[in-house]
């Protein structure tokens, strides 16, 4: 036969009854003895006639499982000699998932099976571990009562016998957790709801989803601040709808722009941020209330209400939302406990009338069958003992106290640069800079000196701002003097 063979029929396994060609089943046990080293760089494999024998199979087989070896580059082929194995062996690896990639108009690269791509990407800067973060306002993580919570979710996880209860748990959320949230909102929102009209989501951002995906279509026109949450706008845009842009100032959205787009043609969706818009944190003003919610009863305007963080207010009793008031069923409120306590919690809830709650919570079986149900028990329990009313009232105090004292920091050293309003409410400061000042610039020199700062991309989208949210909420006194002084030296 010209070479010294191994025993290869006892080597290479074949399985006929498998749904792996032989072929492959060859060449992958070929590998597999290269890689167990069994067979050595330079190695010369049995000629596919021999080899066909040995294995008592087609010569054909053999042949194709060598080219699949050939292309893969496990071996090579010398001319007039054989097939040897490859001195350069490829590295394993996974294949790419990659598929052949087509040009767009502007010239970049995408892969060509897919027919939707995400509107909007926000470019992004590794943060160091020891790096302080000016983030867009934020909960201090530091306060949250987090080992309470993770405490019961220890006890409920060893409660074998609450498990199968607990799955049978609607997909609109825990059943606790939902009671909860209607007997809290009840008291603090003055909103006259049971647990039939509460979705328990994975963040507000998919309560936001599931809203708009009941109410839109492509071609459908959704109405939004002129600067909006952008997450929420683009959101909107991926569905296919038209974004119609009104005017927001220091007393909300113009209500009289949307009466006007309603006389003309009503649009399908208002979405609205009426008590800490989003960035600029202003209160929709109590006329501007009464007269939207006559527009949304006239026009039956669908209304997405995007409380996100209702109860940190600070000069006086916050305004009630729009869904408390007569609305005809057209509102739809969404809030978040994200903020109230830390971000890396991911819940959220959306109250609306009860058959919208039931087609929202088979949408949302959809993406997912269920959420963490021993989480949101646990939560459940955290406002059940009162516990969470007790962080609230001890954050918005401290809040409040870190909000005046960063205004102040602000007002005295860098006033003549920056232009802000004190919020009454929240947990950032909307600040703007002269319109020619670089903003990326600024975020690139702060960050030299250890601190991390957005740079401006998430509101340059409307070119008439050049703007920036700096949460305080989550920063000690000595964090903001580090950062007001940082501000003030690379100003």
């Amino acid at each position: 036969m010209g070479v010294q063979l191994l025993p290869y029929s006892n080597l290479i396994e074949i399985n006929r009854q498998s749904a792996v060609p032989v072929f492959k089943q060859v060449a992958e046990g070929i590998v597999l003895l290269i890689v167990n080293e069994k067979l050595k760089p330079g190695y010369q494999l049995p000629a596919s006639r021999d080899m066909a024998s040995l294995l008592k199979i087609n010569r054909t087989t053999v042949v194709s499982a060598y080219e699949e070896l050939q292309v893969e580059g496990w071996i090579e082929v010398i001319e007039r000699k054989g097939n040897f194995v490859a001195q350069q062996l490829p590295v394993v690896r996974p294949k790419p998932f990659e598929a052949p990639a087509v040009k767009r108009p502007g010239g970049e690269e995408y892969n060509s099976f897919y027919k939707k791509v995400a509107s909007w990407r926000v470019s992004k800067r590794t943060l160091s571990a020891h790096q302080l973060m000016m983030n867009d306002g934020y909960p201090d993580v530091r306060l949250a009562p987090l080992d309470s919570i993770y405490d019961r979710y220890r006890f409920l996880s060893k409660r074998v016998y609450l498990h199968g209860r607990l799955l049978n748990d609607s997909a609109a959320g825990s059943m606790a957790l939902r009671t909860e949230l209607s007997h809290f909102l009840a008291k603090t929102r003055a909103l006259h709801l049971d647990p039939s009209h509460v979705l328990v989501t994975h963040g507000a951002q998919l309560a936001i989803f599931i809203a708009a995906s009941l109410i839109l279509r492509p071609g459908s026109t959704v109405v939004v601040g002129d600067l909006n949450y952008i997450l929420a706008d683009r959101l909107f845009e991926q569905m296919g709808a038209k974004l119609i842009k009104v005017k927001v100032d220091e007393n909300g959205i113009d209500v009289d722009e949307i009466e006007r787009l309603c006389k003309k043609s009503p649009p399908d969706l208002l979405y609205i941020i009426p008590h800490h818009h989003h960035p600029t944190t202003v209160t929709l003003s109590k006329e501007r209330r009464i007269k939207l919610l006559d527009i949304i009863r006239t026009y039956r305007l669908p209304v997405i209400e995007d409380d996100y963080d209702y109860d940190f207010h600070y000069e006086n009793a916050p305004i009630l939302p729009l869904a408390s008031a007569d609305h005809g069923g057209y509102v739809i409120y969404i809030g978040s406990i994200s903020k109230t306590l830390a971000p890396t919690v991911r819940l959220g809830y959306l109250v609306a009338g009860d058959d919208f709650i039931r087609q929202a919570s088979m949408f949302k079986q959809m993406v997912e069958i269920r959420g963490d149900v021993l989480f949101e028990e646990a939560v459940a329990h955290f406002f059940n003992t009162g516990e969470m009313q007790r962080h609230l009232r001890r954050s918005v105090k401290l809040y409040k106290e870190r909000r005046d004292i960063f205004c102040d920091m602000l007002n005295s050293s860098v006033g003549d640069l920056i232009h802000f309003n004190t919020p009454a409410g929240g947990m950032a400061v909307w600040a703007t800079f002269p319109p020619a000042y670089s903003i990326p610039d600024l975020a690139s020199r702060l960050a030299e000196k250890g601190i991390f700062m957005n740079e401006g991309s998430l509101y340059r989208y409307n070119e008439n701002v050049n703007g920036i949210r700096l949460g305080f909420a989550s920063l000690n006194t000595a964090e903001m003097q580090k950062f007001i002084g940082a501000l003030k030296e690379c100003r």
